[in-house]
């Protein structure tokens, strides 16, 4: 099975941050220029993006939606968006411009419905739904309210209707480059079928090949890179091995 890198190019009022835990006024990177930040990527040998509107996603508005469309209509390369998508015409808009997979989180926690009919009209490769895990339960609203469930009942749910893949976020290790936890990405691909990118905690090459070993199908990194604490054409080597 092929495991992907994803660079993270995470958006926030115009620039690209990187922020410890997914709360807003803790950035250990803010760079002022997304674009010339994911054509690096591409340069230093990236094959897929990943890329969140935080503003999206905290606030529930898309207001990055003019840097995402540079990003996209600039580069041919494979691009996972998520962040503030709470209605069809935001997935279509964004399929539209050409982004290959939606990431659906707040939308597919509150209306699971929404995610059937998204997969059966455009493909379950085109959806990919977010589970973001803190304390081992699933979060909702931008990491703002935790729910009484675990990834593994979601994951489950969503599997069966019709996810094409989900993208598992530990919160707990999220921007602070010190590891990753690698039991709760076991449990969570042993028990569904479709691909899972693991986020959160990537800090070095070993975290990579465990992730992979792990069963996941690829990994995002992010402060790591941009700190200069991990080489991204070292790690995408790594996990080609």
């Amino acid at each position: 099975m092929s495991f992907d890198v994803f660079p993270a190019v995470d958006l926030r009022g115009g620039k690209c941050v990187q922020l410890v835990g997914g709360v807003p006024g803790t950035e250990v990177v803010s760079l002022d220029d997304p674009l010339a930040q994911a054509r690096r990527w591409v340069a230093e040998g990236a094959d897929v993006l990943h890329i969140i509107d935080l503003d999206g996603a905290i606030e529930g508005e898309r207001v990055n939606a003019d840097i995402l469309r540079q990003i996209v209509e600039s580069l041919d390369i494979f691009v996972q968006v998520g962040g503030g998508i709470r209605s069809r015409r935001d997935v279509e808009s964004l399929l539209d411009l050409g982004v290959d997979r939606v990431i659906m989180g707040t939308a597919a926690l509150e209306r699971p419905e929404m995610v059937e009919d998204l997969a059966k009209d455009f493909g379950s490769e085109k959806i990919m739904v977010a589970l973001d895990v803190r304390g081992r339960k699933v979060t909702t609203e931008g990491w703002q309210r935790d729910l009484e469930k675990t990834a593994v009942e979601l994951g489950t749910l969503f599997q069966e209707r019709g996810a094409g893949s989900i993208l598992f976020t530990n919160i707990d290790v999220e921007g602070q480059v010190r590891g990753v936890e690698t039991g709760p990405v076991r449990q969570l691909v042993e028990t569904v079928d479709v691909p899972v990118i693991a986020a959160g905690g990537v800090s070095t090459v070993d975290d990579i090949i465990a992730l992979r070993d792990a069963g996941a199908a690829g990994a995002v990194v992010g402060t790591a890179i941009y700190t200069g604490k991990l080489d991204f054409h070292e790690a995408i080597n790594a996990s080609r091995r």
